[in-house]
Parts: structure tokens; sequence; C-alpha cells
């Protein structure tokens, strides 16, 4: 079995890996409603949006569940699109607001497609090392960690867009969840499976 820090690593490069901005620009746009003072709540969406991963990805190693790579391809960027599309036309989620669990909901079912993005090459290492429980542990750690790192320099480019730059929080928001949209826009019609 290869060691608990190979797949801690590999869960961590998957996430903040700038060749796969996917995960990241679907980051970027579930955090750009919120302001640094909702860390609480953005730690929630985080860890929501990796259970939904986790749950996958098992799944999918144990051929529980299996879809084609190329609806994922697709599906990825329709996620960071709808998120990006929810900000845009929901109003700022106040802590006490349905809207908050609604982005919680939304975090942890998007986990689910993004979870099968990476299943393929996961299945394969656990195939040929068995157990699946520790290597499970270790990528998930290390994508909750690298999720964290990213969120960190979300809010601290929202940090100082909005004091330094005084950009108003909903203007912040309509160039972050646009420039999403517009992103991930270009990515369904490059990935289009039909």
């Amino acid at each position: 079995m290869l060691p608990f820090h190979f797949y801690l690593k590999l869960g961590f490069e998957h996430i903040s890996n700038l060749a796969g901005y996917d995960h990241i620009m679907f980051l970027v746009a579930l955090c750009a409603v919120y302001t640094v003072g909702q860390w609480r709540h953005v730690l929630i969406l985080v860890t929501a949006f990796t259970i939904g991963h986790s749950v996958t990805l098992s799944l999918a190693t144990f051929d529980v569940l299996t879809i084609p790579s190329e609806i994922i391809k697709f599906l990825i960027p329709v996620t960071i699109f709808i998120t990006a599309i929810n900000n845009v036309f929901s109003a700022p989620p106040d802590v006490r607001s349905p809207k908050i669990r609604r982005n919680y909901f939304m975090a942890l079912f998007f986990g689910f497609i993004h979870g099968m993005d990476f299943s393929n090459y996961f299945k394969a290492l656990i195939g040929e090392f068995g157990s699946i429980f520790q290597p499970l542990l270790a990528f998930n750690l290390g994508i909750e960690l690298g999720q964290l790192l990213v969120v960190l320099g979300i809010f601290l480019l929202a940090y100082l867009a909005l004091t330094l730059l005084k950009f108003k929080p909903r203007e912040w928001n309509l160039f972050i969840s646009g420039a999403a949209a517009g992103m991930s826009l270009l990515s369904m019609i490059e990935n289009k499976f039909w």
C-alpha cells in the first residue's frame, strides 16, 4: 500500500493544481458572495463539498456509480455556472437565511459531481494496492487542506478589493461571479458531449 502522505499530497494537488482550474473556479464562485466575517459558513460549505466529493469517489471506486467521463467533464462547468448565476440573482446570504442552507446543499450535491472527475485514476491506484479507507481519508484531508488554501487566497483578494480598491460587496460578487459564469460557459461549450 502506498503511504498516507502520498494520498494526502495527491488530494492537495488535485484541488490546488492550476492546470485543473475547474475545482478552483468552483470554490471562487462558491465564495464570491461571502465576506471574511462569514468564514465559518464558508468552512462548512467547503467541508460539504469535500463530503460530497468523498462519497462519490467511494461509490465510483467500488463500481457502485459509473458515469462516463465526458458527461462529468461537461457537468463540472455546469456546477460552476449554476453557482455563479445563483450568486448574481440572489440577495447576499444572511446568517439566518434559508439561502445559507441552500448553499450548503448545493456544495454537497456539486461535490458529488466533482468527485466523479478523479474517480478513474483513484480507482486504478486503489485497485493496485487494496484497502480504500486510509487512501480515501488521506486524499480527502489533502483536498480539504488544498481547498482551505484556495479559500484563504480568495478571501485575501476579496479583502484587498473591498478595502484597498473600495469595491462594494455587490460589485465584487458581480465581477467574480460574472467571470466564473463566463469561463464555465466556455468550458461547457468546449466539453460538450453530444
